[in-house]
């Protein structure tokens, strides 16, 4: 697929980059190559193939799911510049 300078204008307006008009044809360019190359890997027959999350085989350690508070409240608080009964004590905004 060929993508044209007004093509690539809008993908980088759309992007909400600013591409000077005489980077535009490079841009149309690298964009061309892009989906070039996505049409490449859809001809790739994947029928079969397990998804990977590691290049090594592993399994990932599993936890409880369990709701908790952290335990580390006060450890938490100890970052705040006030802090009240456990909790972050902040300004009145509103009258």
């Amino acid at each position: 697929m060929s993508i044209d300078k007004e093509t690539a204008r809008r993908a980088a307006y759309l992007a909400r980059i600013e591409v000077k008009d005489e980077d535009l044809d490079a841009l149309a360019g690298e964009l061309s190559g892009i989906l070039d190359f996505m049409e490449q890997l859809s001809e790739v027959d994947v029928e079969g193939v397990e998804p990977l999350t590691s290049v090594t085989p592993m399994n990932l350690p599993m936890r409880k799911d369990e709701v908790t508070d952290g335990y580390q409240q006060d450890k938490i608080l100890a970052n705040a510049p006030d802090a009240r009964e456990g909790f972050f004590a902040v300004p009145k905004v509103v009258e």
